[in-house]
């Protein structure tokens, strides 16, 4: 099952920390084409560390599979992606996030070919997010950087078992199309971070989160 949501040759690896001696969650970032800057790809890694504890590692950039491009509307089928980042060989337990620059989409209810911030399969292994709708109604580079990174966490969350959650300021509220609505998120609820409890994922208690809190952000 997807759900919908509003991933340089190096490792990075060995961050966070999670309670009990658990090993942290593991999440390799797949950066793909060269237009997204290395900055993003840094963001991202930093908001995936301080929410999850996780291991983030990155991949080398590919370039992504000719069938995924969609030319009626020039822009990449996130489905695809995936469906080819699950066709890869990769470790066991390891999550992977794609990264892209460009505009993806995917099939939503009757809607044939619907344009998104991300995609991830929920409860499974590959997630995909894009930079082309963080720019909207503004331009701002850090704060489309900050919406990407809260993207990622969010289509993390689904690879991961969380569904979309109707709390105020959770990273995983459905966006519905609208970039703004990560504006106001801030952090996991207390009923997601339960799920993920249950389900074995132990996230840092006080996570050092790297947006405004809402009242600086009222400032």
């Amino acid at each position: 099952m997807r759900s919908v949501g509003l991933v340089v040759l190096a490792l990075l690896g060995l961050f966070g920390g999670t309670a009990h001696g658990k090993a942290p969650l593991r999440v390799d970032l797949q950066p793909i084409g060269t237009a997204l800057p290395d900055e993003d790809v840094t963001a991202v890694r930093e908001a995936l560390v301080a929410i999850y504890g996780a291991d983030v590692r990155l991949r080398p950039r590919l370039e992504p599979p000719r069938e995924a491009w969609y030319p009626p509307r020039h822009r990449w089928r996130a489905d695809k992606i995936l469906a080819w980042l699950d066709a890869r060989p990769g470790d066991e337990g390891v999550q992977v996030l794609a990264l892209i620059a460009e505009d993806i989409s995917t099939t939503k209810g009757k809607i044939a070919d619907w344009g998104v911030l991300g995609l991830g399969d929920l409860d499974g292994k590959s997630g995909i997010i894009s930079r082309f709708r963080c720019d909207r109604g503004g331009r701002d580079p850090l704060r489309a950087r900050i919406r990407l990174a809260k993207v990622a966490v969010h289509e993390v969350g689904h690879t991961l078992g969380l569904p979309h959650c109707g709390a105020a300021r959770c990273l995983m509220e459905d966006a519905a199309g609208k970039v703004a609505t990560t504006d106001v998120e801030y952090d996991l609820c207390p009923r997601c971070r339960g799920i993920l409890a249950e389900r074995g994922v132990a996230l840092p208690a006080n996570p050092n989160l790297p947006w405004p809190s809402p009242s600086e952000r009222a400032r």
